[in-house]
């Protein structure tokens, strides 16, 4: 059973998040609160496995809230309720950084409170799922300083950004267990580890493109890897993020303000030009189609692929026919297997995957379910990555580390 504490000012939402909670057998809601402050009293008395965590409350917010959390109980797992504006769409962004697992936003224009739950429901009880999945109980332990490494940080902890401390990979279930599957959520099963690459000759082959899928623990992923990347990348990169609108070109703005290469939300018929990179926009479909000489950008509106849109299997499969051998594929960290059918493609057409190892990842869902088909000719962690793509974009064989392939 997950425990969850709901952590919101709104009586109306703390109403139908337990409501929308309460339709999952595995799933358990132990105690709400107001703000902040009561929030971590809780905690302390509860031991929750989860907390779903509003960002704008009085007397203690929800960013206020989250760094106390992240000191005291760094492998504690924490959604943020957010709102699809401008200005919540600029705060979840600040909660990520901050250490938040993964975020939802709350419910607009729906037309009844059944409506709402199900909005609510489809959306929070994966990520609840993916995020606690075989990690219950002491999740909420207080994290005991270690001398010498920062007071954040314990022994079972990593850290990203700013040194802040973050849960451990959790390990998504398959199915609930009346066997029903969770959507988005489907993960290659423990005991089948992926098989190793073979290590034969090291790709030297030119890459044209590099293409970039990713999800839950995505943005920081995303920015850890995009901000090590010299401002004269000789290749595009074109990425699928799955977040909502707004979202998209808030996370896009705020990448190009720190990254050395042009970072941006695409659009239709923009060229695809070395050195930028290309983010989905929330809600379409981002596809590379070749125009005379040139390749562009193409949106569309087609239905979600893997509850998906933006989704990673529609771009990647552009890319192979686009692209074909002379690409670099990589997946990262996210929940579900959006990105295995595109890698099938992809391999096909001869290029290279590369997925983000286990260790590494919030959610090893994604970059699982293609290690695991034995589609990546490498696993690596995520502070190689960009290494790695850098060697092979500028012709290199990458690491020896990393010298390895299918």
């Amino acid at each position: 059973m997950i425990s969850v504490l709901v952590v919101d000012d709104s009586v109306v939402v703390r109403r139908l998040i337990t409501d929308a909670l309460s339709d999952d057998p595995e799933i358990r809601v132990v105690g709400t609160a107001p703000n902040g402050k009561v929030a971590l009293a809780k905690i302390e008395q509860l031991h929750p496995d989860l907390v779903t965590l509003d960002i704008e409350m009085p007397i203690m917010d929800g960013l206020e809230t989250l760094r106390a959390i992240r000191a005291l109980y760094a492998r504690l797992p924490v959604i943020m309720f957010s709102t699809l504006t401008a200005a919540g769409a600029t705060a979840t962004l600040d909660a990520l950084s901050a250490g938040a697992s993964d975020y939802v936003t709350k419910p607009a224009n729906v037309g009844s409170v059944a409506e709402s739950i199900r909005s609510v429901r489809e959306q929070i009880i994966p990520r609840i799922h993916a995020l606690c999945g075989g990690r219950r109980g002491a999740l909420a332990a207080p994290v005991r300083p270690s001398i010498g490494i920062g007071p954040n940080i314990g022994p079972n902890t990593r850290t990203y950004g700013a040194g802040h401390a973050v849960a451990p990979p959790m390990t998504p279930p398959l199915a609930r267990p009346g066997g029903n599957p969770l959507p988005g959520a489907t993960r290659p099963p423990a005991t089948a580890p992926p098989p190793a690459p073979a290590r034969t000759a090291p790709r030297t082959d030119r890459v044209e493109v590099v293409t970039i899928g990713c999800s839950t623990g995505g943005p920081d992923a995303l920015t850890t890897v995009v901000r090590a990347l010299p401002a004269n990348l000789p290749v595009p990169v074109v990425v699928v993020q799955h977040m909502p609108p707004v979202f998209t070109k808030m996370f896009a703005d705020r990448l190009d303000r720190t990254a050395a290469l042009n970072v941006v939300e695409a659009t239709g018929d923009m060229v695809v030009r070395p050195g930028t990179v290309y983010i989905a926009p929330g809600d379409f479909h981002l596809e590379v189609h070749r125009r005379g000489t040139e390749v562009v950008t193409k949106l569309n509106t087609g239905p979600p692929e893997n509850f998906c849109r933006p989704a990673v299997d529609v771009l990647f499969r552009s890319v192979a026919k686009t692209y074909g051998r002379a690409t670099l594929a990589i997946i990262l960290t996210g929940m579900g297997q959006d990105g295995k059918r595109g890698a099938e493609q992809l391999r096909g057409a001869g290029a290279e995957i590369v997925a983000q190892d286990e260790a590494t990842s919030v959610v090893w869902g994604m970059p699982g379910a293609v290690a695991t088909a034995g589609l990546a000719h490498a696993v690596l962690p995520l502070g190689e990555i960009a290494h790695h793509l850098i060697s092979r974009t500028a012709g290199g064989r990458g690491a020896k580390s990393m010298e390895v392939t299918r």
